[in-house]
């Protein structure tokens, strides 16, 4: 099984990167073959057009190509005015939806207080829902304090996303 991790800030040091750098740690565990595309290093061309006609450079063509090959999608996400993050939604537009159904994904989305997880929940659903993506309808909803020094400062946001990775895993294989 192909599995991708994809951390969807564009900030440098994100707590969303710690977050998915978690998730990505605890799936190694899984003996599955593993990638994470962090949004955070840079390197990443925004969307200008078709790929046929359009020189892009190696790292975007590489993200793109290891989630359309990927069996199951690890997605986590900020909060951005109300959004999931611009950076998120331009990787995706390089990834063809004709080869993409029937995929898994399992969302983590983090907010700086206890407000608009719903909504992103909701949006990032869509957007998996036009990849024909099959989505783990239980999410892990975080906030920014539970992060301190770089880390995770909660053991049950952890166990929920540990439990996010294995349920998400299991809907893969039962898929």
């Amino acid at each position: 099984m192909k599995v991708v991790v994809i951390s969807g800030s564009p900030r440098k040091n994100a707590n969303t990167e710690v977050m998915m750098k978690h998730v990505f740690e605890y799936t190694k565990q899984k003996n599955v073959d593993i990638k994470f595309i962090n949004l955070s290093e840079g390197g990443f061309e925004y969307y200008r057009g078709f790929l046929n006609q359009i020189d892009y450079n190696e790292k975007t063509l590489q993200a793109a190509q290891d989630i359309t090959e990927a069996d199951v999608w690890l997605i986590g996400t900020p909060i951005y005015n109300s959004m999931f993050s611009a950076a998120l939604k331009n990787l995706f537009e390089f990834v063809n939806y004709k080869e993409t159904a029937g995929k898994t994904a399992g969302l983590a989305i983090l907010a700086s207080g206890m407000i608009g997880f719903t909504d992103v929940q909701t949006l990032l659903t869509q957007l998996m829902s036009y990849f024909r993506v099959i989505t783990n309808p239980i999410p892990v909803f975080m906030t920014a304090d539970k992060i301190e020094d770089g880390k995770i400062n909660s053991d049950d946001v952890k166990s929920r996303l540990n439990e996010l990775v294995d349920k998400t895993l299991s809907m893969a294989k039962n898929n």
